[in-house]
C-alpha cells in the first residue's frame, strides 16, 4: 500500500474530479506492476496497474495475485468502464483496500462485486494516510466544497508587504521552492484581484525555469480588472478562471476571454463573492483540492467563513512594522473565545525561515 501511496501521489492535481488513486499488483513480494489514475477520461489506477502487469509477465502471473489500491475499485459505468469487473476478470485473489469509497454511485458496491466473486478483499489497508491523499474528493463529495489550503508568508510581525508594497522576497528560496511543491499537488491556485495585480504572478509550480505543472489559476475579480495581458493568463486556453460578478462590463469579459481565460459569473454577497457558494460551484465544475496564495482579504474572508481546511504559515526572521501590510485583512475577533483556532500538524525549519502546518479547530459560535 505504501507503493500504491507513492504511484498515487504522483496524480495530485492532475485528475480531477477523479481522486489521484494508486495501485500496486504483486505476488509475494514481487511487484507486477503499478499504476496510477490518468487525468480525466484516461484509465483508473487499478486498469494501469493491472495492464502493466499482464503486459510484462502475462495473464498467467496476474491469475491468483493480489493488488494493492488507496481507494475502493468502482463498480459503475462513468467516463471509463468498472474496474472492480476487470479485476475480477484478471483473477486476482486478494485485493487490499485503503478506504471505502462515499461517492454513492460506488459506496460499497465496488467491494461487494470482488466479494461476490470470491476474490478476498481487506479493507482499511493504511486508512488514515489513503484518506488524506483523497481528501480533496473526500471533501467534494462529503462536504459539496473542494479541500482549501492557506498559503501564507509572513515577517515575524504578520505582514507581508511594507506599506509601499513591496514584497520581493520575504522569504527565501527553500521557502519559495516548497511553494512550487504545494502548487504541483493541488487542482487550482486561488488568488484575489488585488494580489494578481500588484504581482502580476504565473501561479505555475516551477523548478527553476521549468514549469512543473499548470494548476488552474483563479481569481476572484468582481468587477474584472484583471488584464488580458497577465501572466496567469498564459497557458492552455481556459486554464485561467476568472471569477466575476454579474454586473461586470461586457467588454472586459470579452477581452479576457479573447486572452484565454474563462470567465465565470460566481455568486456574490453584497459588494463581494459568496465564497462558501462559490466553492461549492468550483466542486461541480470539477475541482476538489485549491490552495489559495492571497491576497490579505480573500484570506481573511476565507479564515472569517470557516472555509479554510489547512494553513501554509511561512515565517521569515524579519520585521517590518504596523505600517507594513498584514496577512490577513480584519477578521472582526472582539472576544477571544470566538478567534479561529488551530492544531498544529507540523513545524519545520526551511533554509532560514519556518514552514508551520496547522488544521482548524472549530470556534466558539
Amino acid at each position: 500500500m505504501r507503493l500504491a501511496l507513492a504511484s498515487a501521489r504522483r496524480s495530485r492535481g492532475r485528475t480531477f474530479p477523479n481522486p489521484p488513486v494508486g495501485a500496486v499488483v504483486f505476488r509475494g513480494d514481487r511487484v507486477l506492476g503499478r499504476g496510477r489514475t490518468r487525468p480525466a477520461g484516461g484509465p483508473h489506477a487499478e486498469i494501469v496497474a493491472l495492464d502493466a502487469a499482464l503486459r510484462r509477465h502475462g495473464a498467467r502471473a496476474v491469475r491468483g495475485a493480489a493488488m494493492a489500491v488507496t481507494l475502493e475499485p468502482c463498480a459503475h459505468t462513468g467516463r471509463t468502464p468498472p474496474c472492480a469487473d476487470r479485476l475480477v476478470e484478471a483473477g486476482l485473489r486478494r485485493v487490499f483496500v485503503g478506504h471505502r469509497d462515499p461517492h454513492a454511485p460506488v459506496a460499497g458496491r465496488g467491494l461487494a462485486r470482488l466479494r461476490r466473486a470470491g476474490i478476498e478483499v481487506t479493507l482499511g489497508v493504511l486508512e488514515e494516510a489513503c484518506r488524506e491523499q483523497h481528501r480533496g474528493f473526500l471533501s467534494v463529495v462529503e462536504r459539496g466544497r473542494p479541500f482549501v489550503a492557506l498559503k501564507l508568508a509572513a515577517t515575524l510581525d504578520g505582514r507581508i508587504a511594507t506599506a509601499s508594497g513591496a514584497s520581493q522576497w520575504i522569504t527565501g528560496p527553500e521557502a519559495r521552492a516548497v511553494v512550487h511543491g504545494l502548487r504541483n499537488r493541488v487542482d487550482a491556485v486561488w488568488v484575489g484581484s488585488e494580489t494578481a495585480l500588484a504581482d502580476d504572478p504565473e501561479l505555475t509550480a516551477r523548478s527553476g525555469a521549468r514549469v512543473l505543472h499548470r494548476p488552474v489559476r483563479l481569481v476572484a475579480d468582481t468587477r474584472l480588472r484583471l488584464p488580458p495581458s497577465a501572466k496567469l493568463l498564459r497557458g492552455a486556453d481556459g486554464s485561467a478562471w476568472v471569477l466575476c460578478g454579474a454586473k461586470a462590463a461586457r467588454k472586459r469579459r470579452e477581452a479576457l476571454e479573447a486572452a484565454g481565460a474563462r470567465v465565470i459569473v460566481a455568486p456574490r454577497s453584497g459588494r463581494h463573492l459568496d465564497l462558501r457558494r462559490t466553492l461549492r460551484r468550483l466542486a461541480r465544475e470539477g475541482l476538489t483540492e485549491i490552495l489559495v496564495e492571497g491576497g490579505g482579504r480573500l484570506a481573511a474572508e476565507l479564515v472569517r467563513k470557516s472555509l479554510v481546511d489547512e494553513v501554509h504559515w511561512f515565517s521569515a526572521p524579519m520585521l517590518i512594522g504596523a505600517d507594513g501590510l498584514p496577512a490577513l485583512a480584519n477578521l472582526g475577533v472582539r472576544d477571544l473565545r470566538r478567534a479561529p483556532r488551530f492544531d498544529t500538524a507540523s513545524v519545520r525549519r526551511v533554509g532560514k525561515d519556518v514552514h508551520w502546518v496547522a488544521r482548524p479547530v472549530g470556534v466558539v459560535r
